[in-house]
């Protein structure tokens, strides 16, 4: 019967709207939710038979809603450094433990407020561990598009906690073009050994060794974890095609060398325990001021890889030999030979000294310490996840989402590369509800609403007039 139909279409409408003023009063709470993404609510008519001349059943109506997920916010800027926010597409990868595996729930969120629990782990406002590749000091991020067992939850206080002795270590920077060739380059170079670099002191008449026109310090951790420096002394070189071997143009003679390697219980005495000279040679820069080959002490050529240098503390340290890969340049820029001004930069793996002074993000998601001493060092890379359809994702709890059939497979990606969006440093993303929408639509739902009502008791007179025939 076409009432009842009506009243049940009543009843239909008073339900859908009702469905919609729960989406609307989500929205309305959580209007400063970091990261939100508003529920939209979609009304679909019902029919329930054709038409026929003469009459009509009314089917109703019926709802959807569905999250904005691909919908960005506004980015805000935040009190903390630590706070980020995706000025693009991409997700936060997270977990709900520390401890977790590949085969744990992988959730994902652009809610970005992240601080450091008392573990050092870094962790979102609703509790969820951030994840990204780890990094050797030195190494590239180990980056695979869906291997989460390569993702780690990213610690910054773990680096503090255990002794590593140092194995890589980079020095990069510029040395000054116009730098004149001092007065004992030439006696350096007719006979290094007589005066070293690593032997000069202006302090005794008269000065021993030759002065360096540069030097640059490199903190290195021991077997113990204590902290040695090896310095890298540097002088410009005249060009001598004639000297054994030959010295090009745009050439530099270097030593590295530390006071802890010096021994004079060895004997004979050697270079090592005398001066404390790990190794020596010469760095040659072509005509564009880009390192172009390093030669040993005996002129054998060794390209522009590591220096592989391997040597003994003094033995009254009782530590144990080091090794350590020495690059020239590298992640902090190439190492130059221009017009500005002298410069050094250093970083080594191997156990931080003097305690995590801050930490610093990219916007590209690369995660680097800072300690006390000046060194830094970079511990792990941001992973971004994107999807085919965002819109797609399954929201749970925690303003996070999980994939699902509708969503595909995610797609890990470094932040800025291959459409995933740079990082907001130092920002949070907002939310997207718009208080004036939603409160325009909260009245034309509540007048819905009513208007519904009225159906129903439209109908239900209409009824008792049919019933009241019988009387």
């Amino acid at each position: 019967m076409t009432l009842n139909a009506s009243m049940q279409s009543g009843m239909a409408g008073l339900s859908a709207n009702a469905s919609a003023l729960s989406a609307i009063s989500n929205n309305i709470s959580n209007v400063n939710t970091t990261a939100y993404k508003r529920v939209r609510t979609d009304f679909s008519s019902l029919v329930t038979s054709t038409s026929q001349f003469g009459g009509y059943n009314s089917g109703g109506v019926t709802v959807t809603t569905r999250h904005m997920i691909s919908s960005l916010g506004t980015l805000q800027k935040s009190g903390s450094g630590l706070d980020l926010g995706i000025d693009g597409q991409g997700f936060f990868l997270a977990t709900q433990k520390s401890d977790a595996t590949a085969s744990d729930p992988h959730l994902f969120t652009r809610n970005g407020s992240f601080a450091p629990d008392k573990e050092g782990y870094l962790r979102n406002s609703a509790g969820l561990y951030l994840q990204g590749w780890p990094l050797d000091a030195g190494a590239k991020p180990n980056v695979s598009a869906s291997d989460l067992s390569k993702l780690t939850p990213i610690n910054i206080g773990k680096i503090l906690s255990k002794i590593e002795p140092t194995t890589k270590a980079e020095l990069s920077g510029n040395l000054k073009s116009t730098q004149p060739t001092s007065k004992g380059a030439a006696a350096y170079l007719a006979d290094p050994s007589s005066k070293p670099l690593a032997a000069y002191d202006a302090s005794v008449t008269p000065p021993t060794g030759t002065p360096p026109d540069y030097e640059a310090t490199i903190s290195v951790s021991d077997s113990k974890g204590g902290e040695r420096k090896l310095t890298v002394s540097m002088i410009k070189l005249d060009a001598d095609p004639k000297a054994t071997p030959p010295v090009p143009a745009n050439s530099w003679a270097f030593e590295i060398w530390s006071p802890d390697v010096k021994d004079p219980s060895v004997s004979p005495p050697t270079e090592a325990s005398k001066n404390g000279i790990v190794t020596k040679g010469r760095m040659v820069f072509d005509s564009n001021g880009q390192l172009k080959d390093i030669v040993d002490g005996s002129g054998k050529s060794l390209g522009t890889g590591a220096l592989n240098l391997d040597f003994n503390w003094n033995s009254s340290l009782g530590l144990s030999p080091q090794k350590v890969a020495l690059t020239l340049g590298g992640k902090a820029g190439a190492f130059t030979q221009n017009s500005g001004a002298f410069s050094s930069q250093t970083s080594a793996d191997g156990t931080p000294f003097s305690g995590l002074d801050d930490v610093k993000i990219s916007d590209k998601g690369m995660v680097t310490a800072i300690f006390k001493n000046g060194t830094t060092r970079e511990i792990a890379q941001i992973a971004l996840a994107t999807f085919v359809n965002a819109d797609g994702l399954t929201p749970v709890s925690n303003n996070a989402y999980i994939a699902s059939n509708e969503s595909g497979a995610f797609t890990l990606k470094v932040p800025g590369e291959n459409g995933a969006g740079l990082l907001g440093v130092g920002s949070l993303e907002g939310s997207d509800v718009d208080l004036s929408e939603e409160f325009t639509i909260l009245i034309t739902t509540q007048r819905a609403y009513s208007a519904n009502s009225k159906i129903i008791t439209t109908a239900d007179e209409m009824l008792q007039e049919i019933l009241n025939l019988k009387r």
